[in-house]
């Protein structure tokens, strides 16, 4: 059933009063679609739905709402149901809740945390922002390599409920320094007689607390894998990173990515939460920067005023040239930024990636100055056709090169100067494109019809 179904059918029990139905009702539905039929329902039916679940799942469907919508739950409860949320969530789910907290709020929700909560909650928010540390959970399970398999699956068995996930088993030594992760159905298979380290490769992979949240997906990409360890820089196992959080972070950043892209902020509401005022604030920044950067093509073309003046028929064209620039350079760009996302391209390529986009762009500039000086030739008649589809023609070659080398190496100069690629936005790409295919545009002709030059 879809949100919307398992909403309408809630709200129809709640306004019946039929509360016995409710709950079962609720009893038979993933937490998931919980959280999600909750997003659509007025607050004090949300309530209603969160206090009508068994404890054990309410926090489980809490760690399932946006961050937005969980602050207006968690406002509404009073200061003992708030703490047993908090309290019941996973080190990973509560420490994403509370980076999303403004300072002057989160002073007042690690109040209600107990002492060990608080102490393990503050650890993990002072690892950097989108660090990987922020992101683990730190209940897992390990072994030591001496033990034997059946040492090591009574162990299992007995603290499996403080693992996040057991798919994978941990081999630390008595410092805690990661050994291995060994598959379980490998400790299934194996002698129950043999020590853990006969089963052991040492062929680990892991990630470091500060590395980039980026990095974790690329890993668990890359391997294929649904468990990723995190360790300090001396190898002491801290934490786990689990497929499903990794997916959450894929899809954010490339929302954010996207967003940027856009010419828009980063989001950190979804558009359903969003206020009018919140949105206006993300975009109004680069709507503002655009504007200065398209009065450079206002002073570009009022450079090339008597030349309109002298042959007014280039304007019929100067919407195509300009276009042409700004779309490949957008093309360029998006196929970029893509690659540097994904790691399919690092910094160092960008030499090879230039010689690339120059080939490319030279095989489409001159396709569409083709067919650009076809209608020159068309438009420009017996008389000076030939002359205009010259310019028009090498005008379109010109700016295409142009708006395909910036839209590939922006991103690379970007983060060379540890920006973010994706601020290399279309619509900053379409603009510096523009300014520069007016500036090609008009000093072609000028130089082939003998037009008064720029001022």
């Amino acid at each position: 059933m879809t949100d919307e179904g398992v909403t309408a059918e809630v709200l129809i029990l709640q306004n019946l009063g039929r509360e016995q139905a409710l709950a079962e009702k609720l009893e038979e539905t993933a937490v998931q679609d919980i959280a999600g039929a909750m997003s659509q329902m007025p607050a004090e039916n949300r309530l209603q739905v969160l206090r009508a679940l068994p404890e054990e799942r309410r926090a489980d469907v809490f760690s399932y709402l946006s961050h937005g919508l969980q602050r207006e739950v968690i406002d509404e409860l009073d200061a003992d149901e708030a703490r047993r949320i908090l309290k019941a969530l996973v080190p990973d789910d509560r420490t994403g809740f509370l980076e999303s907290l403004a300072p002057g709020d989160l002073e007042g929700f690690l109040k209600l945390l107990e002492p060990d909560d608080l102490k393990q909650s503050l650890k993990l928010l002072g690892y950097p922002e989108e660090s990987v540390g922020r992101l683990m959970t730190t209940r897992f399970v390990s072994v030591r390599p001496e033990w034997t398999v059946t040492r090591a699956l009574d162990h299992i068995r007995h603290e499996a409920h403080r693992g996040e996930t057991v798919n994978f088993v941990f081999v630390t030594d008595q410092r805690g320094k990661l050994l291995d992760a060994i598959r379980l159905k490998d400790f299934i298979l194996a002698r129950q007689d043999v020590r853990v380290e006969s089963l052991m490769d040492e062929d680990v992979i892991q990630i470091e607390a500060d590395a980039d949240r980026e990095q974790a997906v690329q890993t668990i990409q890359h391997y294929d894998i649904s468990t990723l360890p995190v360790t300090d820089r001396s190898g002491v196992l801290l934490g786990i990173v689990t497929v499903d959080d990794i997916m959450d972070v894929a899809e954010a950043e490339s929302t954010e990515d996207f967003h940027k892209f856009g010419g828009s902020g980063r989001l950190n509401v979804s558009m359903r939460e969003a206020s009018p005022v919140f949105l206006y604030r993300k975009r109004i920044g680069w709507l503002m920067i655009l504007v200065i950067v398209s009065l450079f093509s206002g002073l570009t073309l009022s450079m090339f005023e008597h030349s309109m003046e002298a042959m007014i028929g280039l304007v019929f064209f100067l919407p195509m040239i300009i276009a042409g620039s700004g779309n490949a350079g957008s093309q360029s760009a998006t196929l970029m930024v893509r690659a540097l996302a994904t790691g399919d391209v690092a910094a160092s390529d960008w030499l090879r990636m230039w010689g690339k986009e120059l080939a490319v762009a030279v095989l489409l500039g001159l396709t569409m100055a083709l067919m650009v000086a076809a209608i020159g030739l068309w438009r420009g008649g017996s008389e000076i056709g030939y002359e205009l589809a010259l310019v028009v023609g090498l005008a379109m070659f010109t700016v295409v090169i142009l708006g395909g080398m910036i839209g590939v190496l922006l991103p690379f100069l970007l983060q060379r100067f540890d920006m973010d690629p994706a601020t290399a936005s279309t619509p900053l790409i379409t603009s510096i494109a523009d300014v520069g295919g007016i500036l090609i545009y008009f000093s072609i002709a000028s130089a082939m019809f003998g037009l008064p030059g720029g001022d």
